[in-house]
């Protein structure tokens, strides 16, 4: 999107260089990373820029707005509300699509958000990765508020660990060595001292909980929590002795419960031209008459699964037996503006931010972008495709 760098970065990136980049990630730790790394960076221009951080901070405003906690209080499904101060959520993330504006320019359009954590330290990596084998301008950053390099990822540490020891603070989730994700755990552990720990390996006793840490049985005073309760109700395998929603004595980065707050259960609350017109499907009074430019989607779901694109009234009626379970979306139209050998590719862009909780307002700091050629952005979609996937976005 900005055409000279995007115009030198095409012209000397070669497939020798990309498949260097790629072996020198996973050898780090040894480890194959499984998901699609793009072999580009995404350039974002001033003009796009200033659209899109305008966009997240009147999505920010409605999230500290007095009222969000009161609105947002039927989010969260009983049978998972975990107990505890839920304090602010120390991690927003809002994706924004490029997509067509009212004269045809690129214009973002919030996609999806969530109160959850995202791969803040791998962006970081990624980030700093691109430049070191590509040749990128100094001209253009990844991190988003000004900082350097290892201030971020003293930023990052101070967020996560919240004045404890490391050994008192883990990583939650699902077998983290199995997860895709498992680069952002190990790099997170190499720069703050935190263990990934499964939910299997938590003991607890009363309302404390343990971890055994190099053999020796330790509290765990503080979660930075990666684990998604959709994933834990459908591993019926698993056998762990404690549940979330026991009264813990705990500390939560951030709190499970924003991951409900903060979501597409979130949209419809939000008036904004950067956001697409939504709706609950239970309260809708009437069909739109053109539902072929609306978007079907399942509150709580993943990957793009359960999204229906061609609505019908029947869809609708199926959707409106399950309650609040589902959204009616206007459809947006996407604008395939990142250049690459063969055709141009569609883009959506994570605004990252991080919530200090001494602050009123979180702080924008990093961001992920997703390239994609098919019709979802996401690995289904773009199967046997190159120059797609998972990278970051450079801005002047």
């Amino acid at each position: 999107m900005i055409p000279d760098l995007r115009t030198f970065y095409n012209d000397h990136f070669t497939e020798e260089k990309y498949q260097i980049f790629c072996a020198e990630r996973s050898a780090r730790f040894q480890k194959k990373i499984e998901f699609k790394i793009c072999e580009t960076p995404v350039f974002i221009p001033e003009s796009f820029r200033d659209k899109l951080f305008l966009a997240g901070e009147q999505i920010i405003d409605k999230i500290c707005a007095p009222d969000f906690l009161h609105k947002t209080q039927h989010a969260i499904p009983m049978h998972v509300n975990v107990p505890g101060a839920e304090g602010k959520p120390a991690f927003i993330a809002l994706d924004f699509g490029i997509c067509k504006g009212p004269e045809g320019e690129p214009e973002p359009q919030l996609i999806e958000m969530q109160g959850f954590a995202s791969l803040y330290a791998w962006q970081h990596d990624l980030g700093m990765s691109y430049k070191k084998h590509f040749n990128i301008s100094d001209g253009v950053h990844h991190i988003l508020n000004g900082k350097s390099n290892e201030a971020y990822v003293a930023q990052l540490t101070e967020t996560l660990l919240g004045g404890y020891a490391p050994e008192h603070v883990i990583l939650l989730e699902i077998e983290p060595e199995k997860q895709k994700t498992w680069i952002d755990f190990w790099l997170t552990r190499a720069w703050t001292g935190i263990e990934p720990v499964c939910i299997t390996k938590i003991i607890p006793e009363g309302d404390k909980i343990f971890y055994m840490r190099n053999g020796v049985k330790t509290r765990i005073h503080r979660i930075y929590n990666r684990l998604i309760f959709d994933e834990l109700l459908e591993r019926k395998d698993l056998q762990y002795a404690w549940n979330l929603t026991d009264p813990t004595d705990v500390e939560w980065v951030c709190h499970p419960n924003w991951f409900f707050r903060i979501s597409k259960y979130t949209l419809p609350l939000i008036q904004s031209p950067f956001v697409p017109e939504t709706h609950f499907v239970h309260t809708l009074t009437s069909i739109p008459t053109d539902l072929e430019n609306w978007v079907l989607k399942p509150l709580f779901s993943f990957a793009g699964h359960g999204v229906i694109f061609h609505v019908t009234e029947q869809d609708i009626a199926k959707a409106q037996a399950h309650g609040d379970a589902f959204i009616l979306q206007r459809k947006v139209e996407y604008i395939p503006v990142i250049e690459t050998p063969d055709i141009p590719a569609k883009c959506e862009i994570r605004l990252m931010y991080l919530w200090d909780q001494k602050e009123e307002r979180p702080q924008l700091v990093i961001n992920l972008a997703r390239l994609s050629k098919g019709v979802m952005i996401g690995v289904d979609y773009n199967k046997n495709k190159s120059w797609v996937g998972g990278t970051v976005g450079y801005f002047k």
